[in-house]
């Protein structure tokens, strides 16, 4: 399904932090965005501590989404170890697509996703240099963005011509991490993931994690980056806490 326009509409979201308290609290939520979108992009900290049971009251909430849905984990999902059963349990309901270095074709739009990771941005990236912890840091993101490009990369084999969407966890770009502490950059993204959004063409791409950040930035290339974390959505005033993007 398309808007009228012949475009597909993307309502994007991140850090939904579900917690155990929620139980019919994001149903409103999901039943708008499915009257206003073709396809819910949730970027990552699904889960408010990790917990199993909080991914399956998210789950429950979902039953009132009838879009498609494509999201990533996020590192609060990741907090006790328990990623891989969040992952199973989100993934039964029907329509939704949890990607960690795959992608997926929805609605005519390619999406493309990882949680990605930290490292800085710009001039001041953290070097695979000095103590062994130090360089499995930086490689934990690399690694990530080898998986987005090869990700991507699989869209462009497989589907010539698709539009194709970044959906992540951490911040590719600098400019929407903006209104954080200075001091927790490396923390909160990196510019090692913005390389393949310029060269496989992507149309946009969608983070959170930045809960006192900025919605909007560029990637090089021209590559819109837009952070929907709640907190900063909520802070842009959108009542209702999604991006809606016609692509």
């Amino acid at each position: 399904m398309a808007a009228k326009n012949g475009k597909t509409r993307i309502a994007a979201i991140g850090d939904i932090h579900t917690q155990d308290t929620d139980k019919g609290k994001w149903r409103p939520f999901f039943e708008e965005v499915s009257k206003n979108a073709d396809v819910l992009v949730i970027c990552g900290d699904l889960t408010d501590t990790g917990d199993e049971t909080e991914a399956q009251i998210l789950v429950e909430e979902l039953k009132a989404c009838t879009i498609p849905i494509v999201a990533v984990l996020g590192n609060h999902d990741h907090e006790k170890g328990r990623h891989k059963l969040i992952r199973q349990i989100m993934q039964q309901h029907e329509g939704l697509h949890i990607l960690d270095g795959e992608a997926v074709v929805v609605a005519d739009t390619g999406f493309a996703g990882v949680k990605g990771f930290g490292g800085g941005f710009d001039n001041h990236m953290l070097s695979m240099f000095g103590e062994g912890a130090m360089k499995t840091f930086v490689q934990e993101t690399v690694d990530e963005t080898l998986h987005l490009d090869r990700a991507l990369a699989r869209l462009d084999q497989e589907h010539k011509d698709l539009k194709k969407i970044a959906v992540m966890h951490y911040s590719p770009v600098k400019a929407t991490v903006i209104g954080e502490s200075e001091e927790i950059f490396p923390f909160l993204g990196s510019s090692r993931l913005a390389e393949p959004l310029s060269r496989r063409g992507v149309i946009a791409a969608f983070h959170g994690h930045a809960h006192m950040g900025t919605l909007e930035g560029e990637a090089p290339g021209g590559v819109k980056v837009f952070n929907v974390s709640k907190p900063v959505l909520t802070k842009a005033g959108y009542k209702t806490p999604y991006y809606l993007l016609e692509v």
